[in-house]
């Protein structure tokens, strides 16, 4: 009966944690903050009205019930299942980044999660030349037991999964689990959701939208002990993806190439700004070893402890809400100008968040709405 009863606690919250994410206004960072302060989902949803009302707003309005449930049918039906942050199972270097998503559905080969990951992305108009090289390059990191991890989009992404897929690769989507993008890539989907393993943040039938793709970025490049961008322009997605490797702390490598050609302008410009210049799968391993301890991950290890209290006074809510203006602005700024707490602090943008006044960021940054 008390075993009956545990596992029905656990289901409850890990229901509460789905219902959590996809409510207004309640982001990856926004919901690790809840589960940090209050300990689980369930007494963090208790806790929205009072903290919204503290920010000078309304609570936000929570996913439907049935909806969520309908969710969790899908996903089912369709052979995924959820990876929630926390749970034994989720990778352990992607929980390390301040944005990790609460939520992974995933289809495939959950194994591939313990294995050490190197991402690689690159242009989706690319050369054939770069193409060549990408497959030839996953396939060799693939037999040296490296799981290749990229998008599964046009160009550079389509030729890394089709080198890999017969080692180990995972594909990262910027839509819902059951939607293909591109169309032309659904056999080559199926393929790694089968063979290898697929990923996916947003909820089933979630089309691929503009807004999606850097959150896509994040994943790959948080999976992964380090980046590879074989062929990009500037201002690319690709050069997005290196640029959150380098802020989580991982290894940025790029392919050099010709001045001539603009689709190279990116990974030499990387370069030029510090990246590691790689040429083969020896270069790459190079910079990867040793495994970083990180990447091991020990059973049932959490990614929180106990849940922190710290409530702002009036007085350092007046004086936190007074430093924020609509440029947006660093988090230890805050600190360092208000003289308060961190805990205070990140309590107060926490509260303002959920009454729909704050905004947050690139970079660990913050404005007013």
């Amino acid at each position: 009966m008390v075993e009956r009863a545990g596992a029905a606690d656990q289901n409850a919250a890990r229901f509460a944690a789905l219902r959590l994410i996809r409510s207004a206004n309640i982001g990856p960072v926004t919901f690790r903050a809840l589960i940090e302060r209050y300990g689980d989902a369930v007494e963090a949803i208790e806790a929205l009205p009072m903290l919204a009302a503290r920010g000078g707003g309304r609570a936000p309005v929570l996913a439907d019930d049935a909806a969520v449930r309908r969710e969790i049918a899908t996903v089912r039906g369709l052979g995924g299942r959820y990876l929630l942050l926390g749970d034994p199972d989720y990778p352990a270097l992607l929980a390390e980044i301040d944005s990790a998503p609460p939520a992974l559905i995933v289809r495939g080969d959950l194994s591939l999660l313990t294995r050490p990951m190197v991402a690689m992305v690159g242009a989706r108009n690319a050369s054939a030349a770069a193409c060549r090289f990408a497959r030839g390059l996953a396939e060799e990191l693939g037999a040296a037991g490296y799981c290749v991890v990229s998008g599964l989009a046009r160009g550079i992404d389509t030729a890394v999964h089709q080198g890999a897929i017969g080692h180990a690769t995972i594909g990262v989507i910027a839509s819902g689990i059951d939607v293909v993008f591109p169309p032309e890539n659904a056999a080559l989907q199926e393929d790694v959701a089968t063979r290898g393993l697929l990923v996916a943040e947003q909820p089933p039938g979630t089309q691929p939208l503009a807004r999606h793709f850097p959150s896509r970025n994040r994943i790959i490049a948080g999976l992964a002990l380090g980046t590879v961008v074989v062929e990009a322009a500037p201002r690319s997605g690709s050069l997005i993806t290196a640029r959150l490797a380098g802020e989580a702390g991982r290894e940025v490598m790029a392919v050099p190439g010709s001045p001539l050609d603009p689709r190279a302008q990116g990974c030499n410009a990387l370069i030029r700004e510090g990246a590691t210049l790689v040429q083969n799968a020896a270069d790459v391993a190079e910079m990867l070893r040793p495994i970083d301890a990180r990447a091991l991950r020990s059973p049932g290890a959490a990614y929180r402890s106990e849940p922190v209290a710290a409530d702002a006074s009036e007085a350092e809510r007046a004086r936190i809400a007074g430093l924020l203006g609509p440029v947006p602005v660093a988090v230890d700024e805050l600190v360092r100008q208000s003289g308060c707490a961190t805990p205070v602090v990140q309590t107060v943008l926490l509260e303002l968040e959920l009454a729909g006044r704050l905004e947050r960021h690139a970079g660990g940054r913050v404005s007013l709405a």
